[in-house]
């Protein structure tokens, strides 16, 4: 899964990929990408349990785009290339500026939002007047063009009302039908408000401006790009001095994971403690394929147990005698810390 940080220049998106990455900071002058681990605590324990040869976290790449600026027709012209260049990526998160006099990240949201609506509703408008030339030629697509045509122009009247294209698209079918525009407004978002140190506690009103489908958090990125690069005793004695008790940064990671809809299941052993990312809803059956096809194909029952009646109960032993673990077949729906071992034959 991919995920883009975008915002105004000096807005703080590269100082935030150094933070959630642990990597230097970079010039901002291209788009850079670092694949960055979600943390879980769970693997932290597994792994003092099991004692593997490795541990290996679940990821999700994140991509820092240089910064927009709306200030002329060159900078409009260079971020409409840029948000060409990310339209296939699976959610946003938007950076917003609440440090220095001339801050105001209400005003930033309102300006990257208008601006990410008019890039979706010239695309539309585009299809729609495309669409509307080729239902005067007779062609076996056109029950389908006319589907289309429907829900493109029900996109348009939305977003010329300033309206997200997910407030009006409701099914499956409909998504279908525009997935392959690669809308901005129908995607997952996120916004970080990056404000200074001696501003933590503070408290931005976004109340009519930013709707239920964004999760807003606050964070210092200069603060959390320092306690990235220290080791591990350092970065405690930062912690305790500012009364830190979890890294904003781990809160970053963990909010965009939550909003892709993502959840982990444990495979563990003595080889491997691993976490596995899948989508919400994801049966058994397609869960075992992403850890190999085979696995898939072969498919017999997935021996499931809970992370928390492990931990609860201490080990595998205990879990088994206490009636823990359960023989699940295809179409399970996995749950977020299910640890699996599935049977196959092939």
């Amino acid at each position: 899964m991919k995920t883009a940080l975008i915002g105004l220049m000096q807005s703080g998106k590269s100082t935030i990929l150094s933070a959630v990455s642990g990597k230097p900071l970079h010039s901002g002058i291209e788009i850079v990408e670092e694949i960055v681990p979600v943390p879980d605590e769970r693997l932290d324990w597994l792994t003092g349990l099991y004692q593997p040869k490795k541990t290996v976290h679940a990821t999700i790449d994140c991509l820092d785009v240089p910064g927009f600026s709306f200030g002329d027709d060159a900078g409009r012209a260079a971020a409409r290339r840029l948000i060409g260049q990310i339209r296939n990526l699976d959610m946003f998160v938007m950076v917003l500026r609440a440090f220095g006099d001339d801050a105001d990240p209400v005003r930033d949201f309102s300006l990257l939002h208008t601006e990410l609506l008019l890039a979706d509703l010239e695309l539309v408008a585009t299809r729609v007047e495309r669409l509307q030339k080729e239902m005067h030629k007779p062609s076996k697509d056109q029950s389908r063009q006319k589907t289309e045509l429907e829900v493109q122009l029900k996109l348009q009247a939305a977003l010329e009302a300033e309206q997200p294209v997910r407030s009006v698209i409701k099914s499956a079918d409909e998504f279908a039908l525009i997935k392959s525009l690669g809308l901005l407004t129908i995607k997952p978002f996120m916004v970080v408000v990056n404000v200074a140190e001696d501003r933590l506690g503070d408290e931005f009103n976004f109340a009519g401006v930013i709707d239920k489908h964004f999760n807003a958090i606050t964070m210092c990125a200069t603060l959390e790009s320092e306690l990235a690069q220290m080791d591990s005793e350092s970065r405690k004695t930062f912690m305790s001095e500012y009364g830190i008790t979890i890294p904003a940064a781990v809160n970053f990671v963990r909010s965009c994971y939550c909003a892709l809809g993502l959840i982990s299941f444990l495979t563990v052993g003595k080889d491997e403690v691993r976490a596995w990312t899948i989508h919400k809803g994801t049966a058994a059956l397609d869960a075992a394929g992403e850890v190999h096809s085979d696995i898939k194909r072969g498919f017999i029952r997935a021996e499931t147990m809970h992370y928390d009646d492990l931990k609860a109960l201490g080990d595998e032993k205990a879990v088994k005698a206490a009636g823990k673990v359960r023989l699940e077949g295809k179409t399970y729906i996995v749950q977020d810390g299910d640890i699996i071992n599935f049977r196959f034959n092939i």
